[in-house]
């Protein structure tokens, strides 16, 4: 029983934080590995995904006061859930679209797993950082700036390399991919806004209608 119990917590230790870390210094491999040997876990994926967003939460709620100017008061957490989830099935989506288009190799799974372990950086370097950061002074709040800054700068590189690795582009057709995602999120964010005001319109003929007819 101990012995089960020891290699569940090393399989754990290792799809939640050994093999994270090891994308970030060997993407190469690493993005190879998440495809071709699927050691790429969806529940890992899920799981940083929901951390992001209870990072965003806790950095809203107790960043420094010094450079934080937000209301807690002001928090809405189901926006916070609803803003992370949108802009994520949005990148997934726009780029499977764009690299099914393009001859990408990527499935839209890999596309999930790349995209949501890119923030573990964020999640790893975050949480401790804005703890910390209510102990820095003023001048030394330049060093948390910093490290958030590396944090999503990492974040941006792994998730440059793994679609890079995944869909097998080269270097100019991966910033192109990008470029075409952010314009296929967009037109995707159009299309829904477009949907919404149209069902709106026809709601309020149909109640007009009906208010006229109940008049009557």
């Amino acid at each position: 029983m101990m012995m089960k119990f020891r290699l569940k917590m090393k399989n754990f230790w290792q799809d939640i934080f050994k093999f994270p870390s090891y994308l970030i210094f060997h993407p190469f491999d690493g993005f190879y590995e998440l495809k071709r040997e699927r050691k790429g876990k969806t529940w890992v994926g899920l799981t940083f995904l929901l951390l992001f967003v209870l990072f965003r939460i806790y950095q809203y709620l107790n960043e420094s006061i010094i450079i934080n100017f937000r209301n807690p008061n002001n928090l809405n957490t189901m926006t916070e859930i609803l803003t992370v989830g949108l802009v994520f099935v949005l990148f997934v989506l726009g780029n499977w679209s764009v690299t099914t288009l393009l001859s990408g190799k990527g499935k839209m799974r890999d596309i999930f797993l790349v995209t949501s372990y890119a923030l573990f950086p964020i999640v790893l370097i975050g949480f401790p950082a804005v703890f910390i950061s209510n102990y820095l002074t003023m001048e030394e709040m330049g060093i948390y700036t910093l490290t958030m800054g590396i944090a999503y700068v990492i974040a941006g590189w792994m998730l440059f390399l793994g679609i890079l690795n995944i869909h097998e582009y080269g270097l100019l057709k991966t910033i192109i991919t990008f470029v075409l995602t952010i314009v296929a999120m967009a037109f995707m964010v159009f299309l829904g806004l477009l949907f919404f005001d149209v069902i709106q319109q026809v709601v309020a003929f149909i109640t007009s209608i009906y208010d006229e007819l109940r008049l009557r």
